[in-house]
């Protein structure tokens, strides 16, 4: 009887714990429930739109490896350099927006309710009509939300900012990246570079106003934004590259003219909804966005320097590693994100629920979108496995690449439920607003990461780089699963459960 009562004391005390809480009802999970339509009513469009950027990126890579190796070695390199610039600045902007305005829609909605219900007559039936109202059913008054003017303000200047670095600053960041003054790389990768950072006003203005729709909860319009754009780029990339034999330069006017073609959009969409000119310049709460965006701009360079890292390791093993190594980090980040569309819902839903201090929503909105996140994971890793051992030739003909490409395949499979928890517990973490451990985590995970990398590569080269980014990923997700298990910061409501 001791033992027994041992081990249900036992059982009780793991069943108490934070995270714990986290995994319980999970036969709820597939469930048609109100919460899982809501998580699906903001993910799944959220997802397509996430993927926008890798399948355009997917897309020219495809096209460019029948142009031969040098070319797609060199496209990747670019690609690689663009993606480290953006995330800089796109990740904190969207991440900070979509948070904020989730927090004031939310705050600005319930007083709204709350003024109708005082103007209303007092009957019951009168009242529960009332709260029956979905929110905003005024369509005539545009609202007043000014982060989201600030947001547009900021992607606007960063983005700017973005290109006329990228321009002035091309060759050294290609040195950098290992492409040498007399490599067959640089003068593709320079052209595809260049022309690329045009697009990148478009591409920083497009996300801010994609991060003030999912504050709003609203993926759909940014993904018919994304899937307009998105047509143009692969109707362009085959006219540009073959027909007028422009080569990369071709791909790389192909996706500009799709990102302001998407920027174009939103904005017009977003006037019809938003007064974006806020009553006076205090309401653009630029030193919150500031301060946050700051700390998460020091997680951001911490992750992806170690993805840049990576592929510079790649370049110096030479041009056919490199090609390899771009179309593995292409599928492996397309395949990833389908995840983040879970991690956007939850960041949505959560910002609304702190703010208005559910805990009991809070707490049941990332336990589901956890359980979701490894369920979605498991089946990546076997899709992702299975897809591209078959369909590795779409990229490229090439008989050494598709060699090394082989060995790259069994990492970017078996690290797709790893890839989904980190990515969702990073939306969880936002979704409360807890962006100083998210960069302090991240700036410790890095420095791992770093290590891992320079040691595993020098020793095992492209198999080396590979288990040094599964390190990272698995790094990521521990450091997510340590904030709530250990029910700390914005979490520490979970010890009363």
């Amino acid at each position: 009887m001791m033992v027994a009562d041992a081990v249900v004391y036992a059982w009780r005390k793991i069943k108490r714990m934070p995270l714990w809480v986290l995994f319980q009802d999970t036969r709820s999970i597939f469930s048609k429930d109100e919460l899982n339509s809501e998580i699906a009513k903001i993910a799944i469009p959220a997802t397509f739109g996430l993927m926008a950027d890798p399948i355009a990126s997917l897309v020219d890579t495809a096209f460019i490896g029948h142009l031969g190796p040098v070319e797609l070695a060199a496209v990747g390199v670019a690609i690689a350099v663009f993606n480290q610039a953006s995330k800089i600045a796109i990740f904190p902007l969207v991440s900070v927006t979509t948070s904020f305005v989730a927090e004031e829609d939310s705050a600005t909605s319930s007083s709204s309710i709350l003024d109708d219900i005082e103007l209303q007559p007092r009957s019951k039936s009168d009242n529960e009509k009332m709260l029956l109202l979905p929110k905003h059913e005024n369509t005539n008054k545009r609202r007043h939300v000014s982060s989201a003017s600030s947001a547009l303000l900021i992607g606007a200047m960063l983005g700017l900012i973005q290109a006329f670095l990228l321009i002035v600053s091309a060759k050294p960041l290609l040195s950098y990246m290992g492409i040498k003054s007399d490599s067959p790389m640089l003068s593709p990768a320079y052209k595809y570079l260049t022309l690329r950072s045009l697009g990148a006003p478009a591409v920083l203005l497009s996300l801010a106003m994609q991060g003030v729709f999912r504050g709003f909860k609203d993926t759909k319009t940014p993904l018919y934004a994304i899937v307009m754009g998105g047509v143009v780029n692969i109707v362009l990339d085959p006219i540009l590259i073959f027909v007028f034999k422009m080569r990369v330069t071709g791909a790389a006017i192909a996706h500009v003219c799709s990102q302001y073609l998407i920027s174009v959009v939103l904005l017009w969409k977003l006037i019809e909804q938003v007064d974006l000119l806020p009553p006076n310049i205090n309401d653009l709460q630029l030193g919150r966005f500031l301060k946050n965006g700051f700390l998460l701009l020091v997680r951001v360079i911490a992750a992806t320097f170690c993805v840049t890292l990576a592929a510079s390791l790649s370049a110096r093993l030479g041009s056919t590693e490199m090609a390899a190594f771009q179309v593995c980090l292409q599928v492996w980040l397309a395949a990833s994100l389908l995840t983040d569309g879970l991690a956007v819902a939850g960041q949505a839903i959560l910002a609304g629920a702190f703010a208005r201090q559910d805990y009991e929503s809070a707490k049941e909105t990332a336990g589901r979108v956890l359980q979701l996140s490894l369920a979605l994971g498991l089946v990546l890793a076997f899709i992702v496995g299975v897809g591209l051992t078959f369909s590795s030739g779409l990229f490229t003909k090439d008989v050494k690449v598709l060699q090394i490409l082989s060995l790259g395949i069994p990492f970017v499979a078996a690290t797709q439920p790893i890839n989904s928890l980190a990515f969702v517990f990073d939306g969880i973490n936002y979704g409360a607003s807890d962006f100083r451990y998210s960069a302090f985590s991240m700036v410790l995970v890095a420095f791992a990461s770093v290590a891992c990398l320079l040691l595993l590569s020098s020793y095992y080269g492209f198999v080396g780089i590979w288990v040094a980014l599964s390190i990272f990923m698995s790094l990521r997700a521990i450091a997510g699963v340590w904030r709530i298990g250990t029910a700390s910061g914005p979490w520490s409501f979970l010890n009363i459960y």
